[in-house]
């Protein structure tokens, strides 16, 4: 027997509301609590039938879909902002049950916007490389905070305070102990941070080494190196899913929205609808290549000329992501594949490796500190070649 089913997940509580095709029976169920076991228990009563289900990707979908796939069934993972367009703007009632109801019926109907479900390895990928954008941020602000602490105190301005003898200087400027106080905690945030970073950083490097896309990637294209290409191919995933490169641009939320009436036109933005590690990684790669020595000097100079050195940076790093698009396509399938040998050394390691400590006296390495001497305010991967 046939069933269709749409799928409403919450942490609390999972909806259900399916259709049996022969009979059009349909039933609805909510699974509590809403793990695995709940959704095992749940899922044993369609042992032997065909299911088709619908949910959306929204937060806890990988470990629903593993459940539906182990149980045989066909799982359609659709992206939440169509599937809410695809309601319509008319006011109705919002429940979990009329969710699901929705998925169930888009469904039925052919029209699921579905988003791509990534194999096992680059869902780990792509949650390490998020996690060390966190991290990251997390540096950024901390750092942030210190020039700003130092501003309302009416200190000079002066960058590089993590760098070199910014410390010292630090530790000379007169200010009242509660400022001192913020600043010292501060910087135990970073360097903290610092121990969590690096570990992270050597196993993503490692990883772009070894793996064909990343290699590709790295060795075609000036400004894009070890940390930028890991982080596009975890974020950009398979690029046979899109049917040209300015769909990889829309993905990335690198396109401009336009509104227009008539003769009305509103200035366009960046749409930001993607990921931000993906558009991190890219205008970080175009930060590297409008150095002077790169092949893509002249487009700059010729965009900044009338754009402005910021869009201009950003035009470059879509015409990045469009070369990367076209690369990973030509690569087909290899260019997600695995590669195995540090896959093995990684499982073989997991079960022996600790936490990442630091020597008493020394201060752990900044995080980007080889990849672009200088600019800790962000890591960035430094130019490998002219």
């Amino acid at each position: 027997m046939s069933i269709v089913m749409g799928i409403d997940q919450h942490r609390a509580q999972i909806t259900a509301e399916w259709i049996e095709l022969e009979t059009g029976e349909i039933g609805r169920a909510r699974v509590r609590p809403a793990d695995r076991t709940g959704v095992r228990r749940f899922l044993a009563r369609f042992a032997g039938q065909q299911l088709e289900v619908a949910t959306e990707a929204t937060t806890g979908w990988r470990f629903l879909v593993e459940e539906l796939r182990a149980a045989g069934a066909t799982v359609h993972l659709a992206e939440p902002a169509e599937t809410a367009a695809l309601r319509g703007n008319k006011k109705r009632a919002k429940s979990d049950r009329a969710d699901a109801r929705h998925l169930r019926e888009l469904l039925l109907a052919g029209r699921v916007p579905e988003s791509w479900i990534a194999p096992d390895h680059i869902l780990d990928l792509r949650a390490r490389v998020r996690l060390r954008h966190t991290l990251i941020d997390q540096h950024c602000e901390w750092q942030q905070r210190i020039q700003a602490v130092l501003y309302h105190h009416g200190c000079p301005r002066r960058r590089g305070l993590m760098v070199g003898d910014g410390r010292d200087w630090l530790a000379v400027q007169p200010l009242p102990d509660t400022a001192r106080e913020q600043i010292m905690v501060a910087l135990a945030m970073i360097d903290a941070l610092e121990v969590q970073i690096a570990p992270l950083d050597r196993e993503l490097r490692a990883y772009a080494r070894a793996q064909t896309g990343c290699k590709a990637l790295i060795d075609a294209y000036y400004g894009i190196g070890e940390l930028t290409a890991v982080t596009v191919i975890a974020e950009l995933g398979d690029c046979q899913r899109f049917a040209n490169s300015r769909d990889a641009v829309r993905y990335s939320g690198f396109d401009i929205t336009v509104y227009q009436s008539d003769k009305h036109r509103a200035p366009g933005h960046l749409s930001r609808q993607g990921p931000p590690a993906l558009r991190w990684a890219l205008y970080e790669a175009a930060q590297v290549a409008r150095n002077p020595r790169s092949p893509d000097r002249a487009y700059y100079e010729q965009a900044a000329e009338h754009l402005g050195g910021n869009r201009a940076c950003l035009a470059l790093a879509r015409k990045l992501l469009k070369r990367c698009y076209h690369t990973l396509r030509e690569l087909g399938d290899d260019a997600l594949a695995p590669p195995v040998e540090q896959t093995r050394a990684r499982t073989r390691s997991t079960a022996t490796r600790r936490p990442a400590t630091v020597p008493a006296g020394k201060r752990p390495a900044k995080p980007g500190e080889s990849a672009c001497a200088g600019r800790l305010t962000r890591p960035s991967t430094a130019p490998r070649r002219s």
